[in-house]
């Protein structure tokens, strides 16, 4: 296979390339060639995906040729490459939370999420890389090191799934699984230009950091287009004991409903900042115009933002450390210093310092924010505004630049316009928008009330033909 084959293949969207396998016209095998040649070629630039067996892939992709050649039908994945972020278990492969001294920890069983992508005939590529334990927006650690951002290496990626977002971006594969638990799935696919989905809860059983389930981290779909984000939705969503939280799909296919989705009739309220206060005046700017391009595809457009004041400190008291502090007994964390990073320690000394009382007071914020939330959305069908304040920053800072001094929790926390979907369990989805004067992507997150995946994914869709993104690729991609 010539390069350009290669590259053909990696920019065909994941609902194009199961087609092909289906009908005929494309072999798993040469899939797996041109994924292959490009995580060879270009992963080392980037440094997303941390975990990769060629010889596996191959192999992988013969027995799924073998079964097409039976007659069998592969499911709707058919021979579609993706990949796993190292804070899910896929048994008998490595399972280190991005952490050396987790080095050699291998997963005993399969997520429900894995069992999913591969019933229905996906083609696993590779583990992606992600901070420790996941616990900041950036995606650096100090056994697999930084992952580049594909449209500008020595930026960050975003984070925590910063790894499954820029192989995304960079044409390894269709498709990624994130997690998100205050934007990480949002945040990379923002910084980095693709589609990233943060689902109602329960709509994808969650098992994230061996087996435990959460009311506030979720598992979603990264991908370059909104239709494939629905096409990997259906697969993954439904019903699993292992969470108890998690309830039984209904209702049409996710890719039937983006593939109907029209603005007309449509309420949009567009907040600039969530109430939050500082947005990069240029991604403001970015964000507007695809909101104006929504109200001249028929959709009507308020400015307006719920009156759910600050949430910070009630992530940050309620989710954030509460989260953690579950893993506060899982190593020594000062004899592990050194190995995982000083604001992680932090973090988990925040926990050590927290108050039930702390943690009562911020439960009843949530509990009030979600009343909030839920009467302004009865005036509206999506709630929109810009993902993240900021576009991608250099790869060796913590947080923008204008957060340097404050506290750890301002530092991951103040510049991320995600988190309140969190504390909420509402979807949340983000797309493209456009790009900064220098060329770095802007994303525009779109929101809904309980349940409203289809319809969030359904705007992303209207937005998505009216201010097409998955033809403009990264330079370093080519």
């Amino acid at each position: 296979m010539t390069t350009s084959d290669a590259i053909d293949l990696a920019w065909t969207s994941a609902t194009e390339l199961a087609a092909r396998v289906a009908d005929g016209s494309v072999s798993v095998g040469a899939i797996a060639d041109a994924a292959i040649e490009r995580v060879e070629r270009i992963n080392p630039a980037i440094n997303a995906i941390v975990h990769f067996d060629a010889e596996q892939v191959r192999a992988d992709a013969a027995e799924l040729d073998r079964r097409r050649a039976a007659g069998e039908d592969l499911g709707p994945l058919g021979g579609v490459p993706y990949t796993i972020k190292d804070l899910t278990a896929q048994k008998g492969l490595p399972l280190t939370f991005g952490m050396l001294p987790m080095k050699d920890q291998v997963a005993e069983a399969d997520a429900p999420i894995v069992e999913r992508l591969t019933a229905a005939g996906g083609l696993f590529l590779g583990r992606t890389n992600t901070p420790e334990s996941g616990y900041y927006g950036g995606t650096d650690n100090h056994l697999f090191g930084p992952t580049q951002n594909p449209w500008r290496t020595g930026y960050t990626p975003g984070g925590s799934s910063g790894g499954a977002a820029a192989a995304v971006a960079a044409g390894l594969g269709p498709l990624a699984e994130g997690s998100d638990g205050a934007g990480s799935v949002r945040i990379p696919a923002a910084l980095c230009g693709v589609v990233g989905l943060k689902p109602t809860a329960g709509l994808i059983p969650q098992t994230i950091l061996a087996g435990r389930y959460y009311e506030w981290a979720y598992h979603g779909p990264i991908t370059r287009t909104v239709e494939d984000a629905a096409l990997m939705l259906d697969v993954i969503s439904g019903a699993d004991s292992r969470d108890p939280m998690s309830f039984p799909r209904t209702g049409p296919s996710f890719v039937s409903a983006v593939r109907e989705a029209t603005a007309e009739g449509l309420r949009i309220a567009y907040s600039p900042d969530l109430g939050f206060g500082r947005v990069d005046p240029e991604v403001a700017r970015i964000c507007a115009a695809a909101v104006d391009r929504l109200a001249a595809a028929g959709a009507t457009v308020t400015e307006a933002t719920p009156a759910w004041g600050d949430p910070e400190e009630a992530m940050w008291n309620g989710v954030w450390v509460p989260g953690f502090a579950a893993e506060h007994d899982l190593l020594d964390w000062e004899a592990a210093r050194g190995t995982v990073d000083d604001e992680l320690i932090e973090l988990l000394r925040e926990g050590e310092r927290l108050t039930g009382v702390d943690v009562g007071r911020a439960d009843l914020y949530r509990g009030a924010m979600w009343d909030t939330y839920a009467a302004f959305m009865q005036d509206y069908d999506v709630l929109i505004s810009p993902t993240l304040s900021t576009a991608a920053f250099p790869n060796d800072r913590f947080a923008p630049e204008w957060l340097d001094g404050e506290s750890l929790r301002r530092r991951l926390l103040g510049w991320l316009l995600t988190y309140p979907y969190n504390m909420l369990t509402a979807p949340a989805l983000t797309v493209p928008a456009g790009f900064t004067a220098d060329g770095l992507p802007v994303g525009l997150q779109i929101a809904g009330g309980h349940h409203a995946d289809a319809v969030v994914l359904g705007v992303g869709a209207v937005l998505e033909r009216v201010n097409p993104w998955a033809d403009t690729t990264p330079a370093l991609a080519e």
